[in-house]
């Protein structure tokens, strides 16, 4: 029902979003604010290798040191670059809006790196990552672009239960 006139909503021309499409954001927008964040150093291995503890719940690290950013969402984990793909800028997470955010130009990412809006024309740029025992290992060596190698940038990630 139309809030104005009381009339039923069949997503008309004043509407923005149909019925299904405003459910499907909610749910996305009510997971997504509840990704905490948090401030660690990875510790270096070997060849240009990092490792994270295993967060116990969905949430983002952040490492500026290594210029990584390290997330769990809905059961998986995720590298990224902590800079913005489109110039570089250092990408800021906005937690009221559950989102990545360069601040320069504003593009936005959700907690897995794909691309919302803005300049950028991608999705933030990830790493690989491997699960061993608790730890999440990161090869910071490696750059897999969603423009470049598409198919390697959506397998890198982790399950994690």
């Amino acid at each position: 029902m139309h809030e104005n006139d009381g009339s039923e909503c069949t997503a008309c021309g004043g509407c923005d979003t149909g019925r299904r499409e405003f459910l499907s954001t909610a749910a996305r927008v009510a997971l997504l604010l509840a990704v905490p964040l948090t401030w660690r150093t990875g510790i270096a291995l070997a060849s240009g290798k990092l490792q994270y503890p295993l967060p116990a719940s969905d949430g983002a690290t952040i490492d500026k040191e290594n210029e990584m950013i390290v997330a769990r969402v809905q059961g998986k984990a995720y590298a990224f670059a902590l800079s913005c793909p489109h110039q570089r800028t250092m990408l800021r997470w906005l937690p009221d809006e559950g989102r990545f955010q360069c601040p320069k130009h504003k593009s936005k990412y959700r907690p897995d790196g794909s691309f919302i809006s803005g300049r950028a024309t991608r999705g933030m740029d990830r790493h690989p990552i491997t699960l061993e025992g608790s730890t999440l290992v990161v090869d910071s060596s490696i750059t897999y672009r969603e423009d470049q190698d598409p198919a390697a940038w959506q397998a890198a990630f982790v399950a994690v239960s």
